[in-house]
């Protein structure tokens, strides 16, 4: 399922238009972005939690020369987990 056909199933499914339906997507994806970027959480009950993961910095092997270890640095990664009735409806 692509973004447009999210847009058209909430359209349709609320009764609005898809441009009202396109607007509300794009503000709830920007709200989460934005507190993902101040390192907070967002629960949506019975759907997930999305969060910041911390990933530690490593050492790594260079693909193209396996014998070059590169240093691959601590990043900040989105993450989610899904809730119990969002698993228990794909179950």
């Amino acid at each position: 399922m692509t973004k447009q056909d999210l847009v058209n199933a909430a359209a349709s499914s609320a009764g609005v238009t898809k441009k009202t339906a396109s607007e509300v997507l794009d503000a709830i994806i920007d709200s989460i972005t934005s507190s993902l970027k101040k390192g907070e959480n967002i629960t949506i009950t019975g759907f997930g939690t999305f969060r910041v993961s911390k990933r530690a910095a490593r050492t790594g092997v260079n693909p193209r020369n396996p014998g070059e270890k590169i240093k691959i640095p601590a990043m900040k990664l989105p993450a989610f987990k899904a809730g119990k009735s969002l698993k228990d409806a794909i179950r």
